[in-house]
């Protein structure tokens, strides 16, 4: 999700809750500790010089159990960051303390809450590598035909 498309969706909100891959709910009484620009120069492993450029937020909880984070009070922070950093209107990456470490999440929306959805690693030079990805083999004389039709049908 892009900053904008979260900006969009917290108009329309009366409170914020974040949901984990889990089904979980992030505590209702979570802090957002920063927003910020996250800028990675990286090179893969095909040797490609890469650069990306996301916007982060981290959530946190503590013992506060009173404290709740109004949609409204969320926009005046990220316009706050907005103003301090020139974002650009780019993808947002969300950390949140799991039991070990830190998980960094992409961000959607299901119309009622923010799903924190679970990022994967890959490798970003397959072809400098050599991974293929692998295809099902099947035999031809084992498959039935699709959408079949007599010749004479004039669907053909």
């Amino acid at each position: 999700m892009k900053l904008s498309e979260l900006k969009n969706h917290l108009t329309g909100l009366k409170n914020i809750s974040f949901q984990l891959p889990t089904g979980k709910l992030v505590p209702t009484h979570f802090h957002v500790t920063e927003v910020g620009k996250i800028t990675k120069s990286f090179i893969d492993c095909g040797g490609k010089v890469r650069f990306e450029e996301m916007i982060n937020f981290q959530l946190w909880t503590e013992n506060d159990y009173e404290h709740r984070l109004r949609p409204e009070k969320l926009v005046y922070i990220i316009e706050q960051s907005e103003q301090a950093f020139k974002f650009k209107d780019l993808e947002i990456e969300v950390e949140f303390q799991g039991v070990e470490t830190i998980g960094k999440y992409d961000l959607d929306f299901d119309g009622n809450r923010f799903l924190l959805i679970s990022k994967t690693t890959a490798c970003l030079a397959e072809d400098a590598c050599g991974i293929t990805t692998s295809k099902l083999k099947v035999e031809i004389s084992n498959t039935q035909p699709i959408n079949s039709c007599d010749p004479n049908s004039g669907c053909c």
